[in-house]
């Protein structure tokens, strides 16, 4: 019979101690073990399941969760070495009768995939905005918004303002296929819109326009190439030298929140991503909750404190 599983906190500890005195792993290898299996245990509590029900089907909709979000291969080459691990030492130790990790299978490390930008790095591109120019609030709104909300660009520049409701701190976005998803905002992104809208007052609305946020100065739409190029302009000032686009934001949105500790489900539902394996979760996850993973878990809601 196997040994109880029921203390996750004291199987943990018993795995890290296995880690460290017999395993002899190096410190950030150990570290980002733990870390691995801390975002799995979080993921299971999400789904309402214990260790004890991990089979590899259930494996296989965490790891395609991470790949829905975007997670680097790489990323997901070594989270996928840390549950093997893990796995490992409960079958060993007899917490587990079988191994379900067993036929997981890395990705192929050769596929590229956009860079994620840092928060010092995001911080430096909204510092060279010009705040003197006509357009110096638009464009800050713009760039927290897609970062803050995770958003397409093609979702950004259609944004709807019956859709957004900045008391309550959400918008309603419509997605791929005509879809439309409720997205809780930072309180960044909401402070800036804000500020953006007197700006917008003042613009010679365009018909067929009135109700689009984002304009451009002849009271048009913007274009997802505008948008393009005031990211890449902005990030060329900020001397950031990745390979940058508008999804570059949407993919640190979902890295940050992910790093974060926030709920995999939570994420791939404000993103708007679907897959046989999460569709059902998306219909149960509670709008409170909801908010609360980005209120919890966004940097932009979580400011470092003055010493």
């Amino acid at each position: 019979m196997p040994r109880s599983i029921d203390d996750i906190s004291k199987v943990v500890d018993s795995y890290h101690a296995y880690l460290l005195l017999e395993k002899g792993l190096a410190d950030n290898t150990r570290i980002s073990y733990d870390e691995d299996v801390m975002k799995f245990l979080r993921f299971l509590k999400g789904e309402s399941l214990t260790l004890r029900d991990t089979t590899p089907e259930v494996l296989h909709a965490f790891l395609a969760g991470l790949h829905d979000c975007h997670i680097s291969p790489r990323t997901q080459a070594r989270i996928i070495s840390g549950l093997k691990s893990f796995f490992k030492f409960l079958k060993i130790e007899g917490y587990m009768d079988e191994n379900p990790s067993l036929l997981l299978q890395s990705p192929r490390l050769g596929r590229h995939l956009p860079d994620v930008l840092t928060i010092k790095e995001i911080d430096e591109m909204i510092s060279c905005i010009n705040m003197s120019a006509a357009e110096g609030q638009r464009n800050r709104a713009i760039i927290e918004t897609l970062y803050g909300c995770g958003l397409r660009v093609s979702e950004l520049v259609n944004l709807d303002l019956a859709h957004v409701f900045l008391d309550e701190k959400y918008v309603i976005v419509k997605g791929k296929g005509s879809k439309e998803r409720m997205v809780p905002m930072s309180d960044v992104s909401v402070e800036e819109i804000r500020a953006y809208l007197p700006d917008r007052s003042r613009l010679d609305i365009k018909p067929g326009e009135e109700n689009i946020l984002f304009l451009n100065r002849r009271g048009r739409r913007l274009s997802r190439v505008m948008i393009f190029y005031i990211i890449k302009d902005l990030c060329e000032l900020a001397g950031i030298r990745k390979s940058i686009s508008p999804h570059t934001l949407r993919h640190s949105f979902a890295s940050h929140l992910l790093e974060g500790g926030a709920n995999l489900r939570a994420i791939q539902q404000m993103l708007g991503h679907e897959s046989i394996a999460t569709t059902e979760i998306y219909l149960h996850i509670d709008r409170r909750a909801l908010r609360q993973e980005i209120l919890e878990h966004h940097p932009r809601n979580n400011p470092p404190r003055e010493a």
